[in-house]
This record gives C-alpha cells, structure tokens and sequence, in this order.
C-alpha cells in the first residue's frame, strides 16, 4: 500500500521514515509548515539520527497540500491538537482526500478523532497511541529516541468492529516498518490510557523542566504518578471507560519510561520550551472534563492545567 503522512514533525518523519525504509512502502509527506518544506527541498530530504547519533540523509518526497495530486491508500495524520482543524479544512480545500482512502492517527491527546471523522468514513479510521519518543531538532532534522526495534504502540478499530482486511494490512505494515503494533478492540480505554500516561510525564517533567530520567530520580515520582492516575482511572470508571492497563501498570510504565528514555524531554516539553502553546487542554484538561461531566472533579489536573497556563503566560517576563 502507499502512505500519505500529513504533518512532516517529529512523529510523522518517525512513521514515514520507518515505513519507507523498513518496509519498503512508497510514502508521500504532506506540510504546511514553509520552512520545514523548503529545508527539505534544499538538502533533498531528511536527516535522521537515532539517539543523537549516526545521522543520515533520507531522501523523501515532500509537498504542500495545493501542489500534491498524489492518491496514498491510506493517511497518517500527526499534527497538534492546536492545528489540527485549519490543517483539515486546507487539506480539504486542495482536494486531497479520497472516499476510498483509510486514516491512522496516533496524535497525543484526544479530540482529534471527532474531527478526523468529519472528513474520512468513520469505519475506515484506526485509532493509535505510541509510545514512541522523537525529537524534531529543526525544519528537516529528527531524532528518533530509544533502541532500534524498540517502538511500541496500540491501534484499534474507530468503530469499535473488528478490523477489516485492508486494517490488517496496515498492521502488517506497521509491524514490517519495526513500529511494534498491537491491535486492540477499544480504541477510547487504548487512547485514554495513553492520555493518562502523558498526563504524568508530559505534564510533569514539563512543568520542571526535566528528562523523564530525571523525574524518576525523585523519590516522590511514584507517589505522584499514582495521586493523577488514581484521579484519571476515577473519572473514566464513573464514564464507563476502561483502560487497558491498571493503576499500578501505569505508575510502572512511568518509572520504565524513565530508565529507557533516561535523556528524553517529552514533546509538551519541546512546545513549551520553544514558547509554543502546549496541549495540556487536551490532555490532562480532557481527563478533567470526563470528571466534570460524570460528577467527579479531578482536582489535581485541574489545577495541574492552570499550572501550564501560567507557566506558559509568565514566559514572557523572563530574560
């Protein structure tokens, strides 16, 4: 099948890159942002290093959405949850999307399927998290982090069937790519687990400024993670949301997490360090709202979100 990559960031070069060269797929990259664009234009193509080390120049194809008249089988979109709307409606505008074509998204946060779902054939998304840490040094300049062979992610079915033939073949891909997929049956309690997860080491090591190594050295790490996981499986109990892995599973992937990508600042990081908007809205703001909705007030995210806001609004009385 051919792969169309909608958002050339950190995680988008992951997938296409990985796709393209592992698995041997032709893939397109679709961007909106002119200097990544033209970077890669500039240097034909991508540099790609894992763990800051043994960069390379891969050769992609890259385009913007009005100048592209390609026909992937199926897109991948990987774009902040900020962005995500305009992004559509533009894509939409250039007449890119096909009644035909299939959509895998794996962005962080949730909101974004809802949307997705306005432009694509709601039995023919595949849902995704991963938990698989890039950095995007620059326009055309990546880091894939941690191991070789050791990515991991989740997908599952939008409409909570069974995965159709043509789903299958994209896991068949995905696996073939070393992307390390797993199909599951739920794709709210696969998401929300995901969204739990960043809620502690996004937010946190955001918030001071550290690794995910770092965080953990703290002898309180754990008991932190388990007050906003206990808050977080509270809340999506009281909404019929289930998570795939349990309290204690959570607290664990935190503290591994933290030996395995010892070095890592997670993406929220990266927005807030670089005076961007983070998306704790959709992250530990959205694990609030389930609270809201279902009688339940999450206070700690609650107040951990102000926290961001605040971080975020003070930047600018800094030297």
């Amino acid at each position: 099948m051919k792969y169309g990559i909608i958002g050339a960031g950190a995680m988008g070069y992951r997938y296409g890159v990985l796709l393209q060269e592992n698995a041997g797929l032709e893939v397109d990259f679709v961007d909106t942002w002119q200097p990544n664009v033209e970077r890669v234009r500039e240097q034909g193509g991508v540099y790609v290093s894992r763990d800051h080390q043994d960069k390379k120049l891969v050769p992609i194809n890259i385009y913007y959405p009005e100048e592209y008249d390609g026909h992937p089988d199926v897109w991948i979109i990987f774009k902040k949850q900020m962005q995500l709307s305009e992004e559509l409606k533009r894509d939409q505008a250039a007449n890119i999307f096909y009644d035909d074509q299939y959509v895998f998204s794996a962005m962080n946060g949730l909101g974004h399927f809802e949307k997705i779902e306005q432009y694509f054939d709601k039995n023919k998304i595949l849902c995704g998290t991963a938990m698989i840490a890039t950095v995007l040094n620059g326009p055309g300049d990546v880091d894939f982090m941690g191991p070789k062979n050791g990515e991991e992610m989740h997908m599952a079915p939008y409409n909570d069937k069974k995965p159709d033939e043509i789903m299958n073949s994209i896991f068949e891909d995905f696996k073939k790519a070393t992307l390390g997929p797993v199909m599951t049956n739920d794709w709210l309690g696969m998401c929300m687990t995901k969204v739990s997860f960043n809620a502690v080491a996004n937010t946190l090591c955001t918030m001071f400024e550290v690794t995910m190594g770092q965080f953990i050295e703290y002898p309180g790490a754990s008991e932190m993670a388990t007050q906003l996981f206990n808050e977080a499986h509270d809340a999506c109990e009281r909404a019929g949301i289930y998570l795939i892995d349990n309290r204690q599973e959570q607290v664990q992937s935190v503290i591994d997490s933290g030996v395995k990508l010892k070095y890592h600042y997670p993406s929220m990081y990266q927005d807030f360090s670089k005076g961007r908007m983070t998306e704790v809205d959709y992250i530990n703001g959205y694990i609030a709202n389930i609270g809201r909705k279902n009688n339940y007030i999450c206070s700690t995210h609650e107040f951990i979100v102000h926290e961001v806001h605040l971080a975020e609004l003070t930047r600018k009385y800094r030297n």
